[in-house]
């Protein structure tokens, strides 16, 4: 495949933060100075042996690890040129600590050579770092060795969680989600939940002129759906359109929400294997309690992967199929059950494809097929794909408000830039953490466009017999 190099970007938009030593003030609880190589070295310990990360630790502690080929496609390096942002300089850190303290032969080399191992200056370098990488992955298209970067910053992040390090926003949704009343990250009771359904239902009804139903509860359906929670807070447009699709598809008695556990985000997939499994549990353990037969996700990146690909580890005899909601919208398009009026966008539209979904090729040309059949003036972002540039929160660090000048100045930068180059009206983000990064990254840099969501324009222009034509909904909402 061939890679797009990335080079600084020369436009107008504010010049990064020069590099400075600083310590991240996002801890929850920082372990006492003395104690934390020996917590770090337990937990890394207990990991290996508890997990498969070791033969992959072992293939890639052999490799050198000096090319450098990585910083070709990083678009932190790309803005910064700070080595701490070289992916193999991160990545050997950690690796460096594997095999000193985890190897014979490293603890051997360090006896020789009277190496002390571990530092406390070494795990405050590793806390800085493995949050400035987005986690985007595109360093492992360039790497020759197939070394997964993305992966490493995950482990990394994981053992300085069990020592209490990590950002403020991460462990606090997640205490809620595992712990509290509510039960997902947004703080969302069940019966706060039913009263946006039935909020969003009378806004459908006025708009289409047809009532349709969010079922909720209902066993023995073939979907049991599980959008980001935080769309119910504040995607009400995406929701609204992924009923239309459904109703319109004639499936709406095929589906249902559930209140035990309503949540598709899963924070763990951004630094902790512990949380993730944990919160597997949880959507494996709806669906089996409604019956369902597969796990709808909604559009959002993270909550699709994290679904897609650990539902198959963790999920045991509860296991089942996951869906993304944009695969279901093209098959009922490409059956003719779903049609889309090619009148009502008519401005330039482009699309940003998150990093959980598009680097593994999982979904690139499902939503272009969707866009291309009623958007007739869709352009292209440059690269794009499986090729994509991050938003720039991708990792979990959106959700880190500490480093929001980080976000948009530096990780975020080269998508700003990318999003002004297309002159779209609307660019579509189907992930809820792209959306939130960037609906700021467009404030921030005073973009003249739009972020929504890919159902949010199938809501203006699905065409559903007996309601309201789009022209006439297009009508009403300016006022005419």
């Amino acid at each position: 495949m061939s890679q797009t190099t990335l080079a600084p970007p020369e436009t107008g938009t504010p010049e990064p933060p020069a590099p400075a030593k600083r310590k991240y003030p996002w801890y929850v609880i920082k372990p006492r100075e003395g104690e934390r190589v020996k917590a770090f070295l337990e937990a890394f310990a207990a990991i290996l042996r508890y997990s498969n990360y070791k033969p992959a630790l072992d293939q890639y502690s052999r490799s050198s690890m000096k090319c450098s080929s990585c910083t070709t496609n990083c678009p932190v390096y790309a803005t910064t040129h700070d080595p701490r942002d070289i992916p193999c300089y991160r990545s050997g850190l950690l690796l460096k600590t594997y095999r000193r303290h985890f190897t014979v032969g490293g603890w051997f080399a360090a006896k020789v050579s009277g190496d002390p191992g571990l530092t406390e200056a070494e795990i405050d370098e590793m806390a800085d770092v493995f949050y400035r990488c987005t986690a985007c992955k595109r360093c492992t298209l360039e790497c020759p060795l197939g070394i997964d970067h993305g992966l490493l910053t995950h482990l990394g992040r994981w053992i300085l969680s069990e020592l209490r390090i990590v950002p403020k926003g991460l462990e606090i949704s997640v205490i809620e989600q595992l712990h509290g009343e509510t039960g997902n990250t947004s703080a969302i009771p069940a019966h706060a939940l039913k009263d946006t359904l039935e909020f969003l239902e009378e806004e459908l009804l006025e708009m289409f002129g047809i009532p349709m139903h969010y079922p909720v509860d209902e066993p023995d359906r073939e979907f049991v759906f599980f959008p980001a929670v935080s769309d119910y807070l504040l995607e009400p447009e995406t929701l609204m359109g992924n009923l239309a699709v459904i109703h319109a598809a004639g499936d709406a008695g095929n589906w249902t929400i559930g209140t035990g556990y309503f949540d598709g985000i899963n924070y763990g997939l951004f630094y902790s294997d512990h949380v993730l499994e944990r919160t597997i549990a949880k959507l494996v353990g709806e669906v089996a309690r409604l019956r369902g037969r597969k796990a709808l996700i909604g559009e959002c990146g993270h909550a699709s992967r994290s679904a897609k690909e650990f539902v198959p580890v963790f999920g045991g005899d509860l296991t089942v199929p996951v869906v993304n909601i944009m695969e279901y919208t093209l098959r009922q398009i490409e059956a003719g059950k779903i049609v889309l009026d090619p009148n009502i966008i008519t401005e330039k539209v482009t699309y940003h494809d998150p990093c959980n979904i598009a680097r593994s090729g999982w979904i690139i040309d499902q939503p272009r097929k969707i866009i291309r059949a009623f958007c007739p003036n869709f352009v292209e972002m440059e690269p794009h794909g499986r090729n994509n540039l991050c938003c720039g929160g991708g990792g979990g660090t959106v959700s880190v408000d500490e480093i929001h000048e980080f976000r948009m100045s530096v990780a975020g930068r080269m998508k700003a830039d990318q999003m002004r180059a297309t002159g779209a009206k609307y660019v579509i983000a189907p992930c809820a953490n792209c959306k939130k990064q960037l609906k700021e990254l467009i404030e921030y840099h005073k973009l003249d466009t739009k972020l929504v969501g890919l159902h949010d324009l199938i809501l203006k222009a699905i065409v559903i017999p007996g309601a309201k034509s789009p022209a006439e909904r297009a009508a009403a909402e300016r006022g005419e």
